[in-house]
C-alpha cells in the first residue's frame, strides 16, 4: 500500500516584535496570499488529504486553514497540536507514527528547521531548507504509519511557494 505525506512549512509569518508571543505570530500578506495558493495547488493536483495536521501557532493554524478551504476539507476536522509547536523531529516523526491507518494521505503544517531535517530524515536527501508556504511531497510503501522511519519515503517533489502556478 502507498501511503503519502506532505510537509508544509507555514508561511511567510511576521517578524518577532517585544511584547508578543512567538506562538501568536500572524502571517504577513504575502503569507496569507501564499496559503491559499497552496491549497489550490494540491487540490488542482488531485490531492484529497484524509487529514491535516497542524501545529497550533497562529501563523500554522492560519497556513492550514487557507489551505483546507481551498482543498474543500472542512477546516473543523484539522488537527491541531500543541506537540507540533517548537517540535523535534522526534516528535514530528511520532505523530506520523501514531496516524490513524486509515489515512492515506496526510499534510503536515509545521515550523523549520524540524520540518525541513524531518524531509531530509525520511528521504536521505540532501533537500535544504524548505521555503514559507513550502511543500515536500512524499511517498511511502508502507502498509502503516508505524513503518515510516528514515530513508523509507520517496520523494515526489519539493516546492518552494514562488514557483506554485495555478
Amino acid at each position: 500500500m502507498v501511503k503519502n505525506l506532505f510537509l508544509v512549512r507555514h508561511a511567510e509569518s511576521a517578524e518577532a516584535v517585544a511584547g508578543i508571543k512567538d506562538i501568536e505570530r500572524e502571517l504577513t500578506a504575502k503569507g496569507y496570499r501564499d496559503a491559499p495558493r497552496l491549497g489550490r495547488y494540491l487540490f488542482d493536483q488531485s490531492i484529497h488529504p484524509d487529514a491535516i495536521l497542524s501545529s497550533t501557532a497562529q501563523r500554522a493554524r492560519a497556513t492550514a486553514e487557507l489551505m483546507a478551504e481551498q482543498l474543500k476539507f472542512e477546516t473543523y476536522k484539522i488537527e491541531f497540536s500543541d506537540e507540533l509547536y517548537n517540535a523535534s523531529v522526534r516528535t514530528l516523526l511520532r505523530m506520523i507514527n501514531e496516524a490513524n491507518n486509515d489515512w492515506k494521505s496526510i499534510i503536515l503544517v509545521a515550523h523549520n528547521p524540524a520540518i525541513s531535517y524531518l524531509a531530509e530524515y525520511l528521504t536521505s536527501s540532501d533537500i535544504g531548507n524548505i521555503s514559507p508556504a513550502g511543500l515536500v511531497s512524499l511517498s511511502f510503501e508502507v502498509d502503516d504509519w508505524n513503518e515510516v522511519s528514515e530513508g523509507t519515503g520517496k520523494l515526489l517533489g519539493n516546492t518552494a511557494s514562488d514557483d506554485i502556478v495555478i
